[in-house]
């Protein structure tokens, strides 16, 4: 059984395959995985620094896993260190009733971001493809015509200058379980609990059968899922930054040229500096005297 992020390009994909979780002997200690976070954080900081300033690309990072899979901790803990100016969030409900006049990625399009922006998608429109053939809403000849669309928009966003990098966060049914009980279990966490959790839950078997086929159908060598182990929270978000690291190293960022023109502005701004300094040290001399 693989344990580690697996990259997806359109063999067949068997979930029940690929470990949630990774096993001891191949887990570093707690002080081991800050270390290699905070180093992979400075990294993407920087990048994410030349990735604004020279708008050449876009990254838009979409998150799809089961309920308590982590879509929203995950986004939180690998760009919260990045500036937040420079990156857009959304989650995906249920549709509205001016989303539903649309096509299907609509609400989606309109979110994705501008060039210099990262984009962080908690769940997407592979949600059209998923919780609809779920509970019969689309036939699953629907949902085939859909994997090709969604593939053709993929690749249009890709030969427009937006990286989509797409991570599957991949769960056990058990772990599932515990976080929901803990929900229930303290009361300051009572406020992420979903009653429709529990009656989703009763569809796991189906949903990762849909699953297994969106991670077919919808990747390619150009367009991977990215399948990471989400059971240990703290493995998870090492593995996603090193996912954004290495995405954002592959393009090459580099700052825009220097504009030699600026130079001549120097001069004044050294002489205002100089003033301000005499300034402040007669008065400090004065206060001296005093």
């Amino acid at each position: 059984m693989k344990t580690k992020t697996q990259l997806c390009t359109g063999e067949k994909v068997r979930l029940d395959q690929i470990a949630t979780a990774y096993p001891a002997e191949d887990r570093p200690d707690e002080t081991e995985i800050a270390h290699k976070k905070k180093k992979l954080n400075r990294k993407l900081e920087h990048l994410q620094e030349k990735l604004f300033a020279s708008r050449s690309h876009a990254v838009l990072f979409v998150f799809q896993g089961m309920d308590c899979s982590g879509k929203d901790g995950t986004i939180n803990h690998v760009f919260s260190e990045v500036n937040p100016q420079g990156v857009l969030t959304h989650s995906f409900k249920a549709p509205t009733d001016e989303e539903l006049e649309h096509d299907y990625l609509w609400r989606a399009h309109r979110h994705v971001p501008g060039r210099g922006y990262i984009a962080a998608f908690n769940r997407s429109y592979y949600e059209d493809v998923l919780i609809t053939r779920v509970h019969g809403t689309i036939e699953d000849k629907k949902a085939k015509k859909r994997f090709a669309q969604i593939n053709d928009f993929e690749n249009m966003l890709a030969e427009n200058g937006i990286v989509v990098v797409k991570i599957f966060l991949h769960i056990s049914k058990g772990f599932q379980l515990d976080k929901l009980i803990a929900r229930i279990e303290n009361p300051n966490k009572n406020w992420k609990f979903d009653p429709s959790d529990l009656a989703e839950r009763k569809h796991w078997d189906k949903y990762q059968a849909c699953y297994e086929d969106v991670l077919t159908e919808c990747a390619s060598s150009d367009l991977p899922w990215h399948v990471v182990p989400a059971d240990d929270r703290a493995m998870r978000d090492l593995a996603v930054l090193r996912i954004a690291v290495d995405t954002l190293e592959k393009l090459d960022l580099e700052f825009p040229p220097p504009v030699p023109e600026l130079q001549n502005l120097l001069p004044e701004l050294y002489d205002e500096r100089d003033k301000e300094a005499g300034s402040s040290k007669k008065s400090k001399n004065s206060k001296t005297k005093k």
